[in-house]
């Protein structure tokens, strides 16, 4: 068993490029259907931009959400996801890498190739790799409720991290958005039993050793109830971004509990996966450590 830093964790623990005055800075753009890859550049641009994450001959792991293959929010956008590797390219990445895995039943590519992300992404010049189809490494996280852990050996390779995240509830963890996105690092026979007792608890410990660089997030469409494959929809038409999976994960929660008989209507900084998280230290402790940015 290997035990993880954080300098050999999935990504890097780096101190957040994305602030103002101190505060962590989480990017909200209204989108109104035009223009999908102006909005995500615009979203990342507000809290200072790709530059601050990507470097010239950079390889960049692209984590998107295809647990299933169900129609967004219940999977990944794949016109959202392809552009966000355009647009990693045009940054100065030498190579981004569509990492993912699926739940355990299914094949991670069959549902790429069902949902049209496979294609779109070799459209757009990303390598393809289904950790189900690679070997595990099983590994320490430091936690209390998640000990260890099996990630994809390919994944431990990643030096940056990219998050691109969907905006929904669950219906056994609350809410499914940046925190719970590293679940799908773990090996799907792991998964099962994640869900037997401390849910919530356990994604956080997770992120102990999962570190993303850049969270953008699709939140066009969210479930308000259900989920993660299908659920209750509206529309709030926005896109975030950020480097805070706190932070992220707090307005969305605010997104998703402004829609009338939404499952989520508590405090956001109460429930269990934000509680946890603060207290690991992954992120921002209170609300007044991070500020908003729109338009």
């Amino acid at each position: 068993m290997v035990c993880l830093s954080a300098e050999v964790g999935i990504g890097r623990v780096r101190e957040n490029p994305f602030k103002r005055d101190d505060k962590v800075l989480v990017s909200k753009v209204a989108s109104d259907g035009q223009d999908l890859k102006g909005k995500i550049l615009k979203a990342v641009d507000l809290i200072g931009g790709f530059s601050k994450v990507v470097e010239k001959g950079d390889k960049i792991l692209l984590k998107p959400n295809f647990n299933t293959g169900d129609a967004p929010p219940g999977s990944s956008d794949p016109d959202f996801v392809k552009a966000v590797i355009e647009l990693l390219y045009e940054h100065g990445a030498s190579k981004v890498i569509l990492g993912e895995s699926s739940m355990f039943s299914l094949s991670t590519r069959k549902v790429l190739e069902d949902t049209g992300m496979l294609r779109k992404a070799e459209e757009a010049g990303a390598e393809i790799v289904p950790f189900d189809g690679g070997k595990w490494v099983k590994v320490s996280t430091g936690g209390k409720y998640l000990r260890t852990v099996s990630l994809p050996e390919r994944a431990l390779e990643a030096k940056k991290l990219v998050y691109v995240c969907c905006m929904k509830t669950h219906r056994w963890a609350k809410f499914t958005l940046s925190l719970k996105l590293a679940v799908g690092f773990m090996k799907p026979s792991e998964r099962m039993m994640l869900h037997a007792r401390n849910l919530e608890e356990k994604i956080a410990d997770l992120n102990l050793v999962v570190h993303p660089d850049l969270i953008i997030m699709d939140g066009r469409k969210c479930f308000i109830s259900g989920g993660p494959a299908c659920g209750e929809l509206r529309n709030p038409n926005v896109v975030l971004a950020s480097a805070d999976r706190i932070a992220m994960d707090v307005e969305a929660i605010k997104v998703i509990k402004s829609f009338e008989v939404s499952n989520l209507e508590a405090d956001p900084w109460s429930y269990t996966q934000i509680h946890r998280a603060v207290k690991l230290e992954i992120g921002v402790r209170k609300e007044d450590e991070y500020k908003v940015v729109s338009m």
